[in-house]
């Protein structure tokens, strides 16, 4: 969050100590919710069964949730987070049976009794995502159970909420800070009594809106699924501050009608979310219930001028691309380096993709998915556009992308180029596409520029759903959809190759394979492309 002052890191850890004092903890803690909270996403009935066999599933990546786990601080950080935010609880409440109700009891009791020496589950956005959890599934998980078992977790409840409080602002640069402040503001729903909360959050939401959510409506990570939750959590707050009936800041309602309306550009013709920058697909019904919770539906625009994203629909076609750079240093943790990639459908079905992301796995999935090789672009001297790190990008990044678009008689033009390669090769990639205005003939040009020649690799990676067939001499890919539509692949400059790939955009790992085209520093520094439905 924004507001940092000289001395603000000293304060804020005086305030946590003060809330954490005996003497100033509340002389009443409140046998129940004053007000209920409702959590208002679905949850996944698979997803609580295996919860019912101690597996909790992010992604792709599974943590079982076993005594000691909750102390345990090795593995994925992401993992673990998601562990303690008790998110997965609308999992359970989706499964609906007493054994998930109990499960559910079960696993807040343990977490409630253990020792925390995870540093991850004070974290203010894990726990202000626990806090609005536990709320959100109070009656399904604890307005039957014994008085023992609600004051042990009403009093958590309340300490954590104190914690909360005095730990804001938040100091990481992301997303997360919203969903700290959207804990704090359901605790202040529920306790009525504890005003201070609303106060405090409020105090901080119009400077956290204006730094997150950029003039057209992108949110600043550049990531569809940071985006998502950037949404969830606003529609969120916007529905616990009418249901306390408190006024809420002017920004927030035009912030969340632009989010909107920005999120519908990242969408492809199946409803699920373009796979840039840690994203997987999600499904539709989620992004349509998100959708309708934030209000007024608005036409998806074709381009996100400060999120640096094009969209170029026609006929049944859609292609999404990246033309934007990196996000600065602090918010770029979950960022690939996938400048220029691009992503096709067509109808309901998928064609062209990135290779998706595993945010939870460990470091070496993760940083894989993340380099250049897993997206549909080009890659030079096998190094990716920008320095992959653990914690985000490092020095060398794409510090200028140009684009320019055109449009006539319902056809688009679209030339993009980065820099990402010139401070270590000298190399700029060079980007051209054109889609037609039936959508059924899709053209580009991808170019190295640089003065000495460079090796060089352009990748079309497939949706796992398509077959593919080399045809002729390595002259063409016939690639079938799963509607039966026909597509081909053709290429000039360069001898078409299928490769393996991995598909990691959906709920589980899928094996697919990949168009490759190569070239070398004594072959022409340029490959032209075609995609055109056949028949």
């Amino acid at each position: 969050m924004s507001g940092k002052s000289p001395g603000g890191g000293w304060l804020r850890g005086a305030r946590q100590s003060l809330s954490k004092l005996p003497s100033l903890r509340l002389a009443r803690v409140p046998d129940a919710p004053t007000l209920p909270v409702r959590d208002l996403w679905p949850g996944d009935p698979s997803l609580g069964a295996r919860l019912l066999k101690g597996e909790l599933t992010v992604g792709n990546s599974v943590l079982l949730l076993q005594p000691g786990a909750w102390a345990d601080s090795s593995g994925s950080v992401t993992l673990r987070a998601a562990a303690h935010t008790f998110s997965w609880l609308r999992d359970l409440r989706a499964l609906g049976t007493d054994a998930a109700r109990q499960r559910a009891r079960s696993l807040v009791s343990e977490w409630i009794s253990s020792a925390h020496t995870d540093p991850v589950a004070s974290r203010p956005d894990v726990a202000g995502a626990r806090i609005a959890a536990w709320l959100g599934h109070y009656d399904f998980f604890a307005a039957s159970a014994d008085d023992a078992f609600r004051q042990k977790l009403m009093g958590r409840l309340v300490a954590d909420a104190r914690s909360l409080s005095a730990a804001l602002p938040a100091e990481e640069g992301q997303a997360r800070a919203l969903t700290a402040l959207k804990g704090l503001v359901a605790a202040a729903v529920a306790l009525p009594d504890q005003s201070s909360f609303l106060t405090r959050a409020l105090r901080f939401l119009p400077a956290e809106l204006g730094r997150q959510i950029l003039p057209d409506g992108s949110q600043i990570e550049r990531s569809p699924a940071t985006h998502l939750t950037a949404l969830q959590d606003l529609t969120e707050i916007r529905s616990l501050l009418q249901a306390a009936q408190a006024p809420p800041p002017p920004a927030l309602g035009p912030s969340i009608e632009k989010l909107a309306t920005a999120l519908r550009m990242l969408r492809h013709g199946d409803g699920g979310l373009a796979l840039f920058n840690g994203t997987k697909e999600e499904t539709s019904s989620l992004v349509d219930l998100v959708l309708t919770q934030a209000g007024r539906p608005t036409r998806a625009p074709s381009q996100l001028v400060d999120g640096g994203f094009h969209r170029l629909q026609a006929g049944r076609s859609i292609l999404i691309m990246d033309t934007g750079a990196p996000p600065p240093p602090g918010l770029d943790t979950n960022a690939h380096a996938g400048t220029l990639s691009f992503e096709l459908s067509v109808g309901r079905d998928r064609l062209i993709v990135n290779c998706g992301s595993a945010p939870a796995a460990l470091s070496e999935w993760r940083d894989a998915l993340r380099a250049t090789a897993a997206h549909s672009t080009l890659v030079i001297a096998d190094t990716s556009s920008a320095e992959v790190k653990a914690d985000g990008f490092g020095a060398r990044r794409p510090d200028k992308v140009e684009a320019q678009r055109q449009e006539a008689n319902g056809a688009h033009w679209l030339e993009a180029s980065h820099d990402g390669w010139l401070r270590n090769l000298g190399a700029i990639h060079r980007r051209r596409l054109y889609m037609a205005e039936s959508g059924e003939d899709i053209r580009g040009e991808d170019a190295v520029e640089a003065e000495t020649p460079q090796p060089f690799t352009l990748r079309f990676h497939l949706h796992p759903a398509v077959q593919a067939s080399l045809q002729g001499d390595g002259e063409a890919v016939l690639m079938r959809l799963p509607s039966g539509q026909s597509w081909r692949f053709r290429a000039e400059g360069a001898t078409m190759a299928l490769e393996e790939s991995i598909y990691m955009g959906g709920t589980e790992p899928k094996r697919t394979e990949q168009i490759v085209m190569s070239g070398d520093e004594a072959s022409a520094q340029q490959i032209k492309w075609a995609i055109s439905k056949v028949g």
